[in-house]
């Protein structure tokens, strides 16, 4: 086996394929990287037997064939080889020779016999979309992603597939986040996402107006974009019925600008540690919203005024980082928080749509 190919261009594809590789296998050869190259290709392809990431580049291939590299190792010569082509060669020894100008290093191989064969998922096609939208869904729920293993089925993503839309649903038991969204889609389908896959996918997928294409069945997704295709088992499992835990209708609903109640809860975080998890004490009236928090590194009281209170006023304890992290990802300058209680849960709606919305159960305080 041997061929070459341009620096940047094996860097980016090692860099890519890697994100599916972890360092402590069970299986030795999953360490490493498989490559194959024929024709004027080379494919890569890392897999951790729950999901596999293979890409192919252009490649002048010498000596057909295939073999295993280590990733960790490959990947940190061939970034710091100079600029230009780097050449690979397997001999018959099994000892590769990777090369780039003067530098030249000598490793073992892993027989590519040895690599396991990425399953052969049979997902049919169920839509393609822009990159752009589904990065958005993704980022704007993925942080409510349970990371609990007693409930697997929550350390994923809900992808509910139907005629025309999409909706996305991530839980933990303390918080939900749901996204809807209007595509063409080719069937019905409801699966269950590790959340692993969507943050390896956020890493590889392209931006903007590219495309990304996704196929799925009962057991397997399999995106395509930016020159990559990444499978990934499902999880099995039962998701919780989310339609069921959304209240209707509120006792008091509060229109806040974002960027004012995250500076606020920002502030009010600074005597909060993971140590020290007291909750926020928020006070909502017609003429301003207080926040209050009280640890043992000090006190702090903040206010700032409301766009919009109808309703009664209410008193309520939040976990700051649940509350900040939906304020952020809301990526809305003002929000509506619909309120019936101290104890019920909290529905946050970006004014200017209703395709998202994020419900947080509100703490308990001690005293109570």
């Amino acid at each position: 086996m041997k061929f070459e190919c341009e620096k940047t261009l094996l860097t980016s594809a090692i860099e890519g394929v890697s994100r599916a590789i972890t360092n402590r296998a069970a299986i030795p050869v999953l360490e490493g990287i498989l490559l194959k190259a024929e024709g004027f290709s080379l494919t890569l392809t890392g897999y951790d037997m729950e999901m596999g990431i293979t890409t192919t580049i252009e490649c002048n291939v010498l000596v057909p064939g295939e073999m295993v590299l280590d990733a960790k190792l490959f990947g940190s010569m061939v970034s710091r080889m100079p600029a230009g082509s780097v050449h690979v060669e397997l001999d018959d020894n099994g000892t590769a020779t990777i090369r780039g100008g003067v530098a030249e290093f000598e490793i073992p191989a892993m027989m590519a016999g040895e690599y396991p064969t990425l399953p052969n998922p049979g997902a049919e096609n169920t839509m393609t979309v822009k990159c752009s939208m589904l990065r958005e869904m993704i980022e704007k729920t993925i942080y409510a992603v349970s990371q609990d293993d007693k409930k697997p089925a929550h350390t994923g993503e809900l992808f509910v597939i139907e005629p025309g839309s999409l909706t996305i649903v991530a839980l933990d038991g303390y918080r939900l986040a749901i996204i809807q969204r209007d595509v063409e889609c080719t069937r019905d389908i409801r699966i269950i996402i590790p959340a692993k896959t969507l943050q390896e996918l956020l890493k590889i997928m392209g931006s903007g107006d590219d495309d990304i294409k996704i196929d799925a069945n009962r057991r397997y997704v399999v995106f395509t974009t930016n020159g990559y295709t990444i499978m990934s088992r499902l999880i099995e499992g039962e998701f919780l019925n989310y339609k069921s835990v959304i209240p209707d209708g509120c006792r008091t609903r509060v229109t806040v600008e974002c960027k004012r109640f995250i500076d606020t809860i920002e502030r009010a975080s600074l005597i909060i540690t993971e140590r020290l998890k007291n909750p926020l004490r928020i006070t909502f009236a017609p003429d301003k919203i207080t926040v209050r928090c009280q640890t043992a590194l000090g006190k702090v009281v903040d206010e700032f005024a409301p766009e919009k209170m109808e309703g009664d006023g209410v008193e309520i304890g939040f976990n700051n980082r649940y509350m900040l992290e939906a304020l952020r990802n809301s990526r809305s300058e003002q929000v509506v928080l619909e309120i019936n209680g101290p104890l019920s849960p909290v529905k946050m709606l970006p004014v200017e749509s209703k395709d998202f919305i994020y419900l947080v159960l509100p703490v308990r305080f001690k005293n109570e």
